[in-house]
Protein backbone atom coordinates (compact mmCIF):
# COMPACT_ATOMS: atom_id res chain seq x y z
CA UNK A 1 0.00 0.00 0.00
CA UNK A 2 1.05 3.42 -0.60
CA UNK A 3 -1.69 6.30 -1.33
CA UNK A 4 -5.29 6.57 -2.36
CA UNK A 5 -6.79 9.91 -3.72
CA UNK A 6 -10.25 11.45 -2.53
CA UNK A 7 -11.62 13.88 -4.88
CA UNK A 8 -15.40 15.09 -6.06
CA UNK A 9 -17.69 15.87 -8.55
CA UNK A 10 -17.51 19.36 -7.30
CA UNK A 11 -16.22 21.81 -4.32
CA UNK A 12 -17.98 20.55 -0.81
CA UNK A 13 -18.51 17.45 -2.05
CA UNK A 14 -18.07 16.44 1.38
CA UNK A 15 -14.09 14.91 0.21
CA UNK A 16 -12.83 16.51 3.33
CA UNK A 17 -15.82 15.01 5.43
CA UNK A 18 -14.84 11.29 3.55
CA UNK A 19 -11.11 11.09 4.18
CA UNK A 20 -11.53 12.40 7.71
CA UNK A 21 -13.68 9.44 8.03
CA UNK A 22 -11.51 7.11 6.52
CA UNK A 23 -8.56 8.09 8.36
CA UNK A 24 -10.48 7.31 11.76
CA UNK A 25 -11.82 3.82 10.52
CA UNK A 26 -8.22 2.84 8.70
CA UNK A 27 -6.46 4.11 11.95
CA UNK A 28 -8.85 1.84 13.97
CA UNK A 29 -7.77 -1.50 11.72
CA UNK A 30 -4.37 -0.54 12.75
CA UNK A 31 -2.80 0.85 9.43
CA UNK A 32 -0.15 3.67 10.19
CA UNK A 33 -2.34 6.46 8.06
CA UNK A 34 -1.56 9.95 7.26
CA UNK A 35 -3.66 12.67 5.47
CA UNK A 36 -2.49 14.54 2.61
CA UNK A 37 -3.62 17.71 0.55
CA UNK A 38 -1.17 18.92 -2.23
CA UNK A 39 -2.77 22.06 -2.29
CA UNK A 40 -5.43 24.10 -0.26
CA UNK A 41 -7.17 27.28 -1.02
CA UNK A 42 -8.66 28.38 1.96
CA UNK A 43 -8.00 30.79 4.80
CA UNK A 44 -9.22 28.69 7.12
CA UNK A 45 -5.85 27.44 8.54
CA UNK A 46 -4.01 26.05 11.90
CA UNK A 47 -0.57 26.49 13.28
CA UNK A 48 1.11 22.97 13.90
CA UNK A 49 2.92 22.06 17.13
CA UNK A 50 6.26 23.08 14.52
CA UNK A 51 5.11 26.41 14.20
CA UNK A 52 4.29 25.72 11.06
CA UNK A 53 0.46 26.63 9.22
CA UNK A 54 -1.54 23.91 7.69
CA UNK A 55 -5.46 24.22 6.13
CA UNK A 56 -7.63 23.44 9.56
CA UNK A 57 -9.06 20.79 7.60
CA UNK A 58 -6.05 18.39 7.33
CA UNK A 59 -5.06 19.41 11.04
CA UNK A 60 -8.34 17.75 12.35
CA UNK A 61 -7.43 14.80 9.71
CA UNK A 62 -4.32 13.83 11.52
CA UNK A 63 -6.31 13.48 14.71
CA UNK A 64 -8.24 11.53 13.04
CA UNK A 65 -5.63 9.43 11.85
CA UNK A 66 -3.94 9.36 15.27
CA UNK A 67 -1.02 11.37 14.31
CA UNK A 68 1.06 14.73 14.73
CA UNK A 69 0.19 17.19 12.17
CA UNK A 70 2.55 18.70 9.98
CA UNK A 71 3.28 20.33 7.29
CA UNK A 72 3.83 17.90 5.01
CA UNK A 73 0.13 16.99 5.01
CA UNK A 74 -0.56 20.35 3.46
CA UNK A 75 2.42 21.36 1.47
CA UNK A 76 0.54 24.10 -0.18
CA UNK A 77 -2.07 26.66 1.50
CA UNK A 78 -2.96 29.44 -1.26
CA UNK A 79 -4.91 31.80 1.15
CA UNK A 80 -7.22 34.46 -1.15
CA UNK A 81 -6.87 37.97 -0.02
CA UNK A 82 -8.66 39.06 -2.94
CA UNK A 83 -10.99 37.60 -6.22
CA UNK A 84 -7.39 37.83 -8.06
CA UNK A 85 -4.76 37.12 -5.56
CA UNK A 86 -3.60 34.44 -3.28
CA UNK A 87 -1.11 34.67 -0.22
CA UNK A 88 1.23 31.54 -0.72
CA UNK A 89 1.73 29.44 2.20
CA UNK A 90 4.69 26.66 1.05
CA UNK A 91 5.79 24.13 3.91
CA UNK A 92 3.87 25.55 6.62
CA UNK A 93 5.54 29.10 5.87
CA UNK A 94 4.82 32.16 3.93
CA UNK A 95 6.40 32.34 0.07
CA UNK A 96 4.99 35.40 -1.72
CA UNK A 97 1.84 35.75 -3.84
CA UNK A 98 -0.10 34.14 -6.94
CA UNK A 99 -2.09 36.03 -8.95
CA UNK A 100 -5.12 34.56 -10.70
CA UNK A 101 -3.24 35.09 -14.33
CA UNK A 102 -0.32 32.31 -13.35
CA UNK A 103 -2.74 30.02 -11.62
CA UNK A 104 -2.83 27.91 -14.54
CA UNK A 105 1.39 27.97 -15.34
CA UNK A 106 3.10 29.88 -12.22
CA UNK A 107 3.12 26.67 -10.36
CA UNK A 108 5.78 24.28 -11.25
CA UNK A 109 7.71 24.80 -7.98
CA UNK A 110 4.58 24.68 -6.09
CA UNK A 111 4.02 21.13 -7.91
CA UNK A 112 7.78 19.53 -6.37
CA UNK A 113 7.10 20.70 -2.92
CA UNK A 114 4.10 18.93 -3.26
CA UNK A 115 5.25 15.70 -4.74
CA UNK A 116 8.47 15.77 -2.15
CA UNK A 117 6.22 16.56 0.94
CA UNK A 118 3.93 13.29 -0.23
CA UNK A 119 6.87 11.19 -1.18
CA UNK A 120 8.28 11.93 2.91
CA UNK A 121 4.69 10.53 4.23
CA UNK A 122 4.39 7.42 1.81
CA UNK A 123 7.87 6.99 3.52
CA UNK A 124 6.77 6.85 7.22
CA UNK A 125 2.96 5.57 6.77
CA UNK A 126 1.38 2.51 5.55
CA UNK A 127 -1.07 4.43 3.59
CA UNK A 128 -1.45 7.89 2.57
CA UNK A 129 -5.39 9.54 2.26
CA UNK A 130 -5.13 12.37 -0.10
CA UNK A 131 -7.74 14.47 -0.69
CA UNK A 132 -8.26 16.64 -4.27
CA UNK A 133 -9.55 19.82 -4.71
CA UNK A 134 -12.52 21.24 -6.78
CA UNK A 135 -13.34 18.64 -9.38
CA UNK A 136 -10.61 16.30 -11.37
CA UNK A 137 -12.69 17.51 -14.52
CA UNK A 138 -11.32 20.90 -14.43
CA UNK A 139 -9.64 20.39 -18.04
CA UNK A 140 -8.62 23.60 -17.98
CA UNK A 141 -6.24 22.79 -15.39
CA UNK A 142 -5.13 19.85 -16.01
CA UNK A 143 -1.65 21.04 -17.62
CA UNK A 144 -0.40 21.94 -13.85
CA UNK A 145 -2.58 19.89 -12.01
CA UNK A 146 -0.85 18.35 -8.76
CA UNK A 147 -3.34 17.65 -6.50
CA UNK A 148 -6.23 15.82 -8.55
CA UNK A 149 -5.38 13.41 -11.09
CA UNK A 150 -1.82 15.21 -12.14
CA UNK A 151 -0.97 13.84 -8.29
CA UNK A 152 -2.31 10.72 -9.12
CA UNK A 153 -0.63 10.05 -12.43
CA UNK A 154 3.15 11.19 -10.46
CA UNK A 155 2.58 8.30 -8.06
CA UNK A 156 -0.19 5.74 -9.65
CA UNK A 157 -2.88 6.59 -6.69
CA UNK A 158 -6.24 4.97 -7.19
CA UNK A 159 -8.93 7.25 -7.19
CA UNK A 160 -12.53 7.22 -5.26
CA UNK A 161 -14.81 9.45 -7.02
CA UNK A 162 -17.17 11.52 -4.32
CA UNK A 163 -20.11 12.77 -5.48
CA UNK A 164 -22.69 14.78 -3.94
CA UNK A 165 -26.41 14.33 -4.44
CA UNK A 166 -27.83 16.88 -1.98
CA UNK A 167 -26.77 19.20 -4.92
CA UNK A 168 -28.80 17.35 -7.55
CA UNK A 169 -27.81 16.10 -10.71
CA UNK A 170 -25.64 13.30 -9.31
CA UNK A 171 -25.38 10.90 -11.79
CA UNK A 172 -24.71 12.82 -14.21
CA UNK A 173 -22.07 14.79 -12.80
CA UNK A 174 -20.21 11.23 -12.01
CA UNK A 175 -20.63 10.25 -15.49
CA UNK A 176 -19.50 13.67 -16.60
CA UNK A 177 -16.52 14.13 -14.56
CA UNK A 178 -15.16 9.97 -15.95
CA UNK A 179 -16.15 11.73 -19.67
CA UNK A 180 -14.26 14.64 -19.22
CA UNK A 181 -10.91 13.39 -17.73
CA UNK A 182 -8.88 12.45 -20.90
CA UNK A 183 -7.97 8.72 -21.80
CA UNK A 184 -4.61 8.83 -20.04
CA UNK A 185 -6.84 9.79 -16.60
CA UNK A 186 -9.47 7.67 -17.32
CA UNK A 187 -8.21 4.61 -15.57
CA UNK A 188 -7.33 5.88 -12.33
CA UNK A 189 -10.68 6.54 -11.23
CA UNK A 190 -11.19 3.74 -9.57
CA UNK A 191 -14.56 3.46 -7.95
CA UNK A 192 -17.32 5.96 -6.71
CA UNK A 193 -19.13 6.51 -3.54
CA UNK A 194 -22.51 8.67 -3.29
CA UNK A 195 -22.47 11.15 -0.24
CA UNK A 196 -25.36 13.22 1.76
CA UNK A 197 -28.35 10.91 0.78
CA UNK A 198 -31.72 11.06 2.43
CA UNK A 199 -34.22 8.30 2.24
CA UNK A 200 -34.11 4.57 1.14
CA UNK A 201 -30.60 4.26 -1.14
CA UNK A 202 -32.30 1.38 -2.85
CA UNK A 203 -34.58 3.96 -5.28
CA UNK A 204 -30.74 4.48 -6.69
CA UNK A 205 -29.85 1.33 -7.15
CA UNK A 206 -30.93 1.11 -11.35
CA UNK A 207 -29.08 4.45 -12.17
CA UNK A 208 -25.57 3.22 -9.96
CA UNK A 209 -25.95 0.19 -12.05
CA UNK A 210 -26.24 2.41 -15.10
CA UNK A 211 -22.76 4.18 -14.00
CA UNK A 212 -21.15 1.49 -13.58
CA UNK A 213 -22.46 0.02 -16.53
CA UNK A 214 -21.14 3.19 -18.78
CA UNK A 215 -17.39 3.49 -16.73
CA UNK A 216 -16.57 0.83 -15.25
CA UNK A 217 -16.79 2.44 -12.02
CA UNK A 218 -18.23 -0.03 -9.10
CA UNK A 219 -20.07 1.81 -6.47
CA UNK A 220 -18.32 1.21 -3.16
CA UNK A 221 -21.45 2.55 -1.51
CA UNK A 222 -23.68 5.04 -0.86
CA UNK A 223 -23.22 7.59 2.89
CA UNK A 224 -26.27 8.86 4.64
CA UNK A 225 -26.56 12.85 5.30
CA UNK A 226 -25.45 13.46 8.82
CA UNK A 227 -27.13 15.39 10.40
CA UNK A 228 -24.85 16.44 13.58
CA UNK A 229 -21.49 16.46 11.85
CA UNK A 230 -20.13 19.51 10.81
CA UNK A 231 -16.26 19.66 11.26
CA UNK A 232 -13.65 22.41 10.91
CA UNK A 233 -14.41 23.54 7.05
CA UNK A 234 -11.78 25.18 4.47
CA UNK A 235 -14.50 27.29 3.26
CA UNK A 236 -15.80 30.43 4.60
CA UNK A 237 -19.32 30.01 2.27
CA UNK A 238 -19.53 26.44 4.87
CA UNK A 239 -19.78 28.38 8.38
CA UNK A 240 -22.90 27.82 10.17
CA UNK A 241 -23.09 24.20 8.64
CA UNK A 242 -24.33 23.34 12.32
CA UNK A 243 -27.48 25.27 11.58
CA UNK A 244 -30.27 25.20 14.29
CA UNK A 245 -29.69 21.75 16.90
CA UNK A 246 -32.84 21.27 19.10
CA UNK A 247 -30.48 20.90 22.48
CA UNK A 248 -33.88 20.84 25.18
CA UNK A 249 -32.88 24.67 26.11
CA UNK A 250 -36.52 26.40 26.65
CA UNK A 251 -36.25 29.35 24.69
CA UNK A 252 -36.32 32.02 27.84
CA UNK A 253 -33.07 30.42 28.89
CA UNK A 254 -31.18 31.02 25.36
CA UNK A 255 -28.21 32.93 24.27
CA UNK A 256 -28.35 34.43 20.82
CA UNK A 257 -24.84 35.12 18.56
CA UNK A 258 -24.48 37.34 16.06
CA UNK A 259 -21.35 36.19 13.40
CA UNK A 260 -21.06 38.87 11.07
CA UNK A 261 -20.15 37.17 7.59
CA UNK A 262 -16.84 39.43 6.37
CA UNK A 263 -16.11 39.24 2.86
CA UNK A 264 -12.77 37.52 3.48
CA UNK A 265 -13.80 35.63 6.70
CA UNK A 266 -10.71 33.69 7.59
CA UNK A 267 -10.63 31.14 10.44
CA UNK A 268 -14.59 31.21 10.58
CA UNK A 269 -14.47 28.24 12.74
CA UNK A 270 -13.53 30.06 15.60
CA UNK A 271 -17.19 30.25 16.64
CA UNK A 272 -18.00 26.75 16.20
CA UNK A 273 -17.51 26.16 19.80
CA UNK A 274 -20.23 28.60 20.18
CA UNK A 275 -22.85 26.80 18.49
CA UNK A 276 -22.09 23.40 20.13
CA UNK A 277 -23.18 25.07 23.52
CA UNK A 278 -26.54 23.99 24.54
CA UNK A 279 -28.68 27.03 24.47
CA UNK A 280 -26.56 29.46 22.38
CA UNK A 281 -27.80 30.48 19.08
CA UNK A 282 -25.39 31.20 16.44
CA UNK A 283 -26.49 32.88 13.28
CA UNK A 284 -23.91 33.91 10.74
CA UNK A 285 -25.40 37.22 8.96
CA UNK A 286 -25.23 40.31 7.12
CA UNK A 287 -28.19 41.35 8.19
CA UNK A 288 -28.31 44.62 10.64
CA UNK A 289 -31.32 44.00 12.61
CA UNK A 290 -30.12 39.87 13.42
CA UNK A 291 -26.63 42.23 14.16
CA UNK A 292 -28.26 44.85 16.12
CA UNK A 293 -30.15 42.70 18.19
CA UNK A 294 -28.28 39.95 19.34
CA UNK A 295 -26.79 39.39 23.01
CA UNK A 296 -22.91 38.87 21.40
CA UNK A 297 -21.83 40.06 18.30
CA UNK A 298 -18.74 38.27 16.99
CA UNK A 299 -16.48 40.05 14.11
CA UNK A 300 -14.30 36.95 13.02
CA UNK A 301 -10.78 36.79 11.44
CA UNK A 302 -10.40 38.54 8.18
CA UNK A 303 -8.07 37.59 5.49
CA UNK A 304 -8.53 41.40 4.32
CA UNK A 305 -8.85 43.46 7.52
CA UNK A 306 -8.74 46.71 5.61
CA UNK A 307 -11.01 46.04 3.15
CA UNK A 308 -13.07 43.91 5.25
CA UNK A 309 -13.17 47.46 7.34
CA UNK A 310 -14.58 49.30 4.24
CA UNK A 311 -17.06 46.49 3.26
CA UNK A 312 -18.40 46.73 7.21
CA UNK A 313 -18.64 50.92 6.50
CA UNK A 314 -20.18 50.40 3.28
CA UNK A 315 -22.83 48.29 4.53
CA UNK A 316 -23.78 50.32 7.32
CA UNK A 317 -22.78 47.23 9.75
CA UNK A 318 -19.83 49.49 11.30
CA UNK A 319 -22.50 51.87 12.46
CA UNK A 320 -24.46 48.73 14.29
CA UNK A 321 -21.29 48.05 16.05
CA UNK A 322 -20.95 50.89 17.51
CA UNK A 323 -23.97 51.83 18.57
CA UNK A 324 -23.84 48.67 20.57
CA UNK A 325 -20.75 49.75 21.94
CA UNK A 326 -22.74 53.01 23.13
CA UNK A 327 -25.57 51.60 24.73
CA UNK A 328 -22.93 48.39 26.85
CA UNK A 329 -23.58 45.39 24.16
CA UNK A 330 -21.32 42.74 24.08
CA UNK A 331 -18.98 42.91 21.05
CA UNK A 332 -16.19 40.07 20.40
CA UNK A 333 -13.30 40.86 17.58
CA UNK A 334 -10.87 37.64 16.95
CA UNK A 335 -7.79 38.75 14.91
CA UNK A 336 -8.85 40.91 12.18
CA UNK A 337 -11.73 41.67 13.91
CA UNK A 338 -9.84 42.56 16.96
CA UNK A 339 -7.76 44.70 14.53
CA UNK A 340 -11.26 46.44 13.16
CA UNK A 341 -12.16 47.43 16.73
CA UNK A 342 -9.02 49.76 17.39
CA UNK A 343 -8.53 53.24 16.77
CA UNK A 344 -5.54 52.99 13.83
CA UNK A 345 -4.69 50.26 11.45
CA UNK A 346 -1.44 50.87 9.63
CA UNK A 347 -1.05 48.65 6.34
CA UNK A 348 1.80 49.16 3.76
CA UNK A 349 1.04 46.77 1.49
CA UNK A 350 1.52 44.17 3.70
CA UNK A 351 -2.36 42.52 3.61
CA UNK A 352 -3.76 45.03 1.35
CA UNK A 353 -2.62 45.13 -1.88
CA UNK A 354 -5.52 45.51 -4.08
CA UNK A 355 -6.91 44.45 -7.48
CA UNK A 356 -6.42 46.57 -10.35
CA UNK A 357 -9.76 49.05 -9.90
CA UNK A 358 -9.80 48.54 -5.76
CA UNK A 359 -10.48 51.69 -3.58
CA UNK A 360 -8.69 50.41 -0.85
CA UNK A 361 -4.76 52.04 -1.08
CA UNK A 362 -1.81 49.67 -1.49
CA UNK A 363 0.07 51.90 1.70
CA UNK A 364 -2.61 53.15 4.07
CA UNK A 365 -3.43 54.04 7.39
CA UNK A 366 -6.68 53.65 7.74
CA UNK A 367 -8.78 54.58 10.74
CA UNK A 368 -10.84 51.79 12.64
CA UNK A 369 -13.95 51.47 14.72
CA UNK A 370 -12.03 53.04 17.39
CA UNK A 371 -13.62 51.14 20.23
CA UNK A 372 -10.24 49.30 21.58
CA UNK A 373 -7.99 52.15 22.12
CA UNK A 374 -4.59 51.09 20.17
CA UNK A 375 -3.24 50.81 16.83
CA UNK A 376 -2.41 47.70 14.65
CA UNK A 377 0.59 47.85 11.73
CA UNK A 378 1.38 45.08 9.82
CA UNK A 379 4.81 43.77 9.13
CA UNK A 380 6.06 41.34 6.68
CA UNK A 381 7.07 38.77 9.03
CA UNK A 382 4.05 36.28 9.94
CA UNK A 383 3.43 35.74 13.82
CA UNK A 384 2.59 31.48 13.70
CA UNK A 385 2.57 30.40 17.78
CA UNK A 386 0.54 28.47 19.75
CA UNK A 387 -0.01 30.81 23.17
CA UNK A 388 -1.08 30.05 26.56
CA UNK A 389 -2.99 32.32 29.55
CA UNK A 390 -5.41 32.97 31.99
CA UNK A 391 -8.54 34.85 32.35
CA UNK A 392 -10.60 34.88 35.48
CA UNK A 393 -8.59 31.59 36.81
CA UNK A 394 -9.21 29.81 33.68
CA UNK A 395 -7.22 28.33 31.52
CA UNK A 396 -7.07 30.03 28.13
CA UNK A 397 -5.38 28.75 24.86
CA UNK A 398 -5.68 29.15 21.38
CA UNK A 399 -3.11 30.01 18.09
CA UNK A 400 -1.65 32.70 16.02
CA UNK A 401 -1.84 33.42 12.01
CA UNK A 402 -1.48 37.48 11.35
CA UNK A 403 1.17 39.61 10.45
CA UNK A 404 -0.29 42.70 12.19
CA UNK A 405 0.73 43.53 15.91
CA UNK A 406 -1.41 45.10 18.20
CA UNK A 407 -0.50 48.08 20.33
CA UNK A 408 -3.18 48.73 22.75
CA UNK A 409 -3.04 52.20 24.47
CA UNK A 410 -4.99 51.50 26.93
CA UNK A 411 -8.15 48.90 28.35
CA UNK A 412 -8.16 46.21 30.17
CA UNK A 413 -6.24 42.74 29.88
CA UNK A 414 -7.78 40.41 27.56
CA UNK A 415 -5.88 36.96 26.93
CA UNK A 416 -4.08 37.90 23.66
CA UNK A 417 -5.79 41.20 23.20
CA UNK A 418 -7.83 43.92 25.57
CA UNK A 419 -11.03 45.37 26.54
CA UNK A 420 -13.06 48.19 27.25
CA UNK A 421 -15.78 47.46 29.51
CA UNK A 422 -17.96 44.39 26.97
CA UNK A 423 -16.21 44.91 23.95
CA UNK A 424 -13.29 42.55 23.70
CA UNK A 425 -10.76 41.46 21.06
CA UNK A 426 -8.48 38.98 20.98
CA UNK A 427 -5.82 37.89 18.30
CA UNK A 428 -5.45 34.66 19.18
CA UNK A 429 -7.51 32.13 17.64
CA UNK A 430 -9.41 28.95 18.94
CA UNK A 431 -10.20 29.92 22.13
CA UNK A 432 -13.43 29.83 22.16
CA UNK A 433 -12.49 25.31 22.40
CA UNK A 434 -11.57 25.94 25.81
CA UNK A 435 -15.05 25.42 27.86
CA UNK A 436 -14.48 26.36 31.14
CA UNK A 437 -13.28 29.66 29.57
CA UNK A 438 -15.83 30.16 26.76
CA UNK A 439 -19.09 29.51 29.44
CA UNK A 440 -17.43 31.95 31.82
CA UNK A 441 -17.42 34.06 28.65
CA UNK A 442 -20.72 33.59 27.96
CA UNK A 443 -22.05 34.34 31.65
CA UNK A 444 -20.89 37.51 31.27
CA UNK A 445 -22.37 38.08 28.22
CA UNK A 446 -25.73 36.51 29.47
CA UNK A 447 -25.31 38.87 32.81
CA UNK A 448 -24.31 42.13 30.61
CA UNK A 449 -27.63 41.71 28.66
CA UNK A 450 -30.10 40.43 31.20
CA UNK A 451 -30.39 36.78 30.04
CA UNK A 452 -30.69 34.12 31.80
CA UNK A 453 -28.58 31.17 30.25
CA UNK A 454 -26.05 29.37 32.13
CA UNK A 455 -24.38 26.68 31.14
CA UNK A 456 -25.93 23.13 31.20
CA UNK A 457 -24.56 20.98 33.84
CA UNK A 458 -22.93 17.86 32.45
CA UNK A 459 -22.56 19.16 28.59
CA UNK A 460 -20.12 17.71 26.67
CA UNK A 461 -16.79 19.45 26.07
CA UNK A 462 -15.92 20.94 22.73
CA UNK A 463 -13.01 18.24 22.30
CA UNK A 464 -14.97 15.55 23.07
CA UNK A 465 -17.61 16.60 20.57
CA UNK A 466 -15.64 17.21 17.69
CA UNK A 467 -14.09 13.46 18.55
CA UNK A 468 -17.50 12.29 18.56
CA UNK A 469 -18.22 13.69 15.25
CA UNK A 470 -14.99 11.76 13.47
CA UNK A 471 -16.23 8.59 15.31
CA UNK A 472 -19.69 9.13 13.45
CA UNK A 473 -18.21 9.53 10.25
CA UNK A 474 -15.93 6.85 10.94
CA UNK A 475 -18.88 4.57 11.68
CA UNK A 476 -20.72 5.82 8.35
CA UNK A 477 -18.24 4.46 6.32
CA UNK A 478 -17.77 1.08 8.02
CA UNK A 479 -21.76 0.66 7.49
CA UNK A 480 -22.37 2.05 4.66
CA UNK A 481 -19.34 1.54 2.35
CA UNK A 482 -16.83 -0.86 1.84
CA UNK A 483 -13.75 -0.26 3.52
CA UNK A 484 -12.26 -3.48 2.49
CA UNK A 485 -12.46 -2.79 -1.28
CA UNK A 486 -11.28 0.86 -0.58
CA UNK A 487 -7.88 -0.85 0.97
CA UNK A 488 -7.89 -3.52 -1.60
CA UNK A 489 -7.58 -0.60 -4.33
CA UNK A 490 -4.74 0.12 -2.60
CA UNK A 491 -3.14 -2.72 -3.16
CA UNK A 492 -4.20 -2.94 -6.79
CA UNK A 493 -1.96 -0.37 -8.59
CA UNK A 494 -4.11 1.39 -11.68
Amino acid sequence: MSGLLITGTSSDAGKSLVVTGLCRALARRGLAVAPYKAQNMSNHSMVCRDGSEIGRAQYLQAQAAGVEATSTMNPVLLKPGSDRRAHVVVRGRPAGELRAGEYATGRAHLAQAAFAAYEELAAEHDLVVCEGAGSPAEINLRAGDYVNLGLAQRFSLPTLLVGDIDRGGVLAALYGTWALVSDEDRPLLAAYVINKFRGDASVLEPGLAEITHRTGMPSLGVLPWLQDVWLDSEDSLSMGAWGDAEDGVPADRRLSVAVVRLPRTSNGTDVDALAAEPGVDVRVTVDADAVREADLVVLPGSRATTSDLAWLRRTGLADVVLERASRGAPVLGICGGYQMLLDEIVDDGVESTPDEGSETPSAATVPGLGLLPGRVVFHEDKVLARPIGTWRGHHVEGYEIHHGVVEPTGGEDFPGGHAVGPVRGSIWHGTLECDDYRRALLDDVAATVGARWSAEPGAAPFAARREGMIDILADALETHVDVDAIIDLTREKP
